[in-house]
């Protein structure tokens, strides 16, 4: 039977200089074609966990291995093994339009120009912001530029995206867009992780659910197993036990 391993954590832990939070003795396994949603309160560990995925943090001890390798051995396999949507948009946008900026990654794997232009075709179609390819990013709304960040990570081809808190500061319009793309390509087979707040928006598509806090992982179901340990960690119980998607 094949290996469907992506990330695996071993013992890992990362503690920031002078302080007691970051993430503790985390072992945890990633497999293709999960949907896991990593729920916990404002400090809970979960964007240091995400950053430590793809290479951005170094643990202070243990190890986040991508297919086997190493992440701080092998840092650029990890990052394009797994693309990370951060939570402010405007942090990943740097292209004058917004074909350019999902060029960005590509142009810097130095591709071939029709591999760059067939990625990124395919990324704006994908997320339905192809017709907006010549605009500003400057000009689009929030629901667009998390979207078009969106798009920056798929032209890389990640094999896992990783969302920090997506629909933070959206309104409705926006966020069900987003939601929209994010069903869509958990439902092509992509592999997903989200951090959020508001688990109701995603529970109906979550295959696997994770509960942090304090920087320790205290639970990892199926997420209608946990429905009743939420409000424990500070984390609101979605309505009607997440039965009905929020959509």
């Amino acid at each position: 039977m094949p290996d469907t391993r992506i990330i695996e954590t071993k013992d890992l832990t990362c503690i920031y200089d002078g302080s007691r939070s970051g993430v503790f003795n985390i072992n945890l396994c990633v497999s293709k074609g999960e949907f896991i949603i990593v729920a916990g309160k404002n400090g809970s560990g979960k964007t240091t966990l995400f950053r430590l995925f793809n290479a951005l943090l170094t643990p202070s001890s243990g190890k986040v291995l991508i297919h086997g390798k190493n992440s701080v051995k092998h840092p650029v396999f990890a990052r394009r093994t797994t693309g990370m949507v951060f939570q402010d948009a405007d942090m990943q946008i740097v292209g004058e339009t917004v074909y350019d900026d999902t060029a960005f990654g590509p142009e810097n794997l130095k591709l071939p120009r029709k591999e760059i232009h067939h990625r990124v075709d395919r990324a704006l179609k994908k997320i339905g912001l192809f017709h907006l390819k010549d605009r500003n990013p400057s000009t689009l709304s929030g629901g667009e530029k998390r979207r078009l960040a969106l798009a920056g990570v798929l032209s890389m081809t990640p094999e896992v995206i990783v969302f920090d808190e997506p629909f933070a500061n959206l309104d409705y319009p926006g966020s069900l867009e987003l939601l929209s793309c994010i069903r869509d390509l958990h439902a092509s087979g992509q592999t997903m992780i989200i951090a959020i707040h508001d688990i109701e928006k995603v529970i109906s598509f979550a295959t696997r659910m994770i509960i942090m806090d304090n920087g320790k992982i205290v639970h990892d179901n199926i997420p209608g197993a946990l429905l009743d340990k939420l409000t424990c960690y500070g984390i609101r119980q979605p309505a009607g036990k997440g039965i009905v998607p929020w959509v």
